[in-house]
């Protein structure tokens, strides 16, 4: 346990140091790390909304509004089925409070307007694998003609967590381009969703920002030259270049004046293609969409066109037969998450109901200033009292111990600068927890290596006996601990989670620093001195 290779020697001391360079640019302003060499890593640790202040913001998905709008929709496809040859002659087609009706003018006709109708029940799916049709409206038909559809409890419940779930990303979408650094967008309840903009100081920006409808369309791909030609010469008149969200992204050549928008959408789902099993994207029209998607695929067999949100093209699939009934299937080797991404970006093509900002709030840096402070001087009494409580309980041993607990510091400070993670308050609590539960371990360890000296062994054998022995422990308390960080994640929220990074990423970096980098310390001590006695 005491022998190290040199490589393994090298790669424990860069590891060590790479925390260190990691952590250093968190000591210097932004203007200085500007004027760093390019190899130098530049980036410093995110701050969530408690510490350096930001924008607080508070939506509620407006039911009614979503209702009226999925009923007039309704509506004109309730219109569309019954103008179908042979037509049925109906009056007072409408919305009526909730509600999409129709009265139907020749009750001999009723039953097959009724069966006509039926289809537009809209079953969903819940779930993809297992999950069963519910239908998102009830039909009802009286005898005196009346035909009614309003929404299924189950059906309005199953459309609102995906309503919640569209907004988010169409919110997601626009806040990324504020700028602002790891924004936390999150469901609240059944339907709200909150905004926190860490060092975002205007509420009224991200206001504008958020209500502003994401714009999809349906573009015809231009293929007398490639996006790349168009980009390097001037592209043909009513022609315009954009860059999908592929990595890298790549230019298509497309027709100005869209086919279709997104307003034409009803849905997208992701469902299996029976052929081959491969995940799919099937979409879905409006009545008057599925006409001019129609019109547009029987012109147009054999040329691509292009989905486009936001001024990016998210997929250019080529058009291989007409689609006559207002449905396509968009596939290409996706992924079941990536599929599902797709699905979401077509529905999120515009927020599908109003959002009300019900709270609002922006948060001054000074509270978050105090925090830090605060924050510090607690890190420093804790770290100081643990350095004086393990030299006076273990000697140079406890200067050992003392001497890897600095590398834990600077490993995992390093940890959350590189991956990003938001550092909120109670993350630096889990820091000052981590402070102590850092040379527990080492308190372990060192407590065996005594026991096995006073069992008679000698120095070196005590060391390795007692690094060996303390393992199973130490692994057994971490992953017990571990455990609980990640229970805390996957079930909190906002700085709960930042509570749960902490204390995940410093389990990490102690079993490193209190096993592995103190054993080095200890090894190469051992090394050098060759100690008959053990000054523990």
């Amino acid at each position: 346990m005491l022998y190290f290779a040199r490589w393994k020697i090298a790669l424990i001391v860069l590891v060590v140091v790479a925390g260190f360079v990691t952590t250093l640019p968190n000591f210097f302003s932004a203007k200085t790390i500007e004027s760093w060499p390019d190899f130098l890593p530049k980036n410093q640790m995110v701050l969530g909304l408690d510490l350096q202040g930001g924008a607080y913001l508070l939506y509620e998905i407006d039911q009614k509004d979503y209702i009226q709008k999925r009923m007039k929709a309704l509506v004109s496809d309730m219109r569309g089925s019954l103008r179908e040859s042979p037509r049925i002659g109906y009056t007072g087609l409408g919305v009526q409070g909730e509600a999409a009706q129709v009265r139907i003018r020749d009750l001999t006709r009723l039953a097959e307007a009724e069966e006509r109708l039926q289809p537009l029940v809209n079953p969903l799916v819940s779930n993809i694998f297992a999950g069963q049709p519910v239908n998102e409206f009830e039909i009802s038909v009286t005898d005196d003609g009346l035909v009614r559809f309003t929404y299924s409890e189950q059906g309005l419940a199953d459309r609102m967590t995906n309503i919640v779930q569209q907004s988010i990303e169409v919110i997601r979408r626009r806040v990324d381009e504020l700028g602002t650094t790891e924004p936390n967008i999150q469901r609240q309840g059944t339907d709200r969703i909150l905004v926190e903009a860490p060092g975002e100081d205007d509420p009224e920006r991200l206001k504008d920002l958020v209500g502003q409808t994401a714009q999809l369309t349906f573009h015809m791909v231009d293929t007398s030259m490639s996006g790349d030609q168009a980009l390097q010469s001037r592209p043909p008149v009513g022609t315009v270049v954009m860059m999908s969200v592929d990595d890298p992204p790549l230019p298509y050549l497309l027709e100005e004046a869209p086919l279709l928008s997104g307003e034409d959408l009803v849905d997208a789902q992701v469902s299996f293609d029976q052929r081959n099993n491969e995940p799919v994207v099937n979409f879905r029209f409006n009545t008057s969409g599925a006409r001019k998607f129609s019109t547009v695929t029987q012109q147009n067999v054999g040329r691509p066109f292009a989905i486009v949100l936001d001024e990016e093209v998210i997929s250019a699939p080529v058009i291989r037969e007409p689609i006559t009934g207002g449905a396509g299937q968009i596939s290409g080797n996706f992924t079941v998450d990536g599929a599902n991404d797709l699905a979401v970006l077509l529905r999120a093509g515009a927020l599908p109901a109003k959002l009300t900002v019900i709270e609002e709030r922006s948060i001054g840096p000074g509270l978050g200033a105090d925090s830090i402070e605060s924050g510090k001087m607690a890190s420093i009494i804790a770290g100081v009292l643990v350095i004086v409580f393990m030299i006076l309980a273990y000697g140079r041993f406890g200067v050992i111990a003392d001497i890897a607990l600095v590398g834990n510091m600077f490993l995992i400070f390093g940890a959350l600068t590189f991956l990003q993670a938001t550092l909120t308050l109670p993350g630096i609590a889990g820091i000052v927890l981590t402070i102590g539960m850092a040379v527990d371990a080492n308190v372990l360890i060192f407590e065996r290596i005594r026991e096995e000296a006073r069992a008679g062994r000698s120095a070196i054998s005590a060391i390795d006996a007692g690094y060996k022995r303390a393992l199973g422990t130490i692994l057994d308390a971490n992953i017990t601990t571990l455990i609980a960080a990640v229970i805390l994640f996957q079930l909190g929220s906002g700085p709960v989670r930042g509570f749960a990074v902490t204390l995940a990423i410093g389990i990490f970096t102690t079993v490193f620093s209190a096993f592995t980098f103190s054993r080095l310390l200890v090894a190469l001590w051992v090394r050098f001195r060759r100690p008959s006695v053990l000054p523990i």
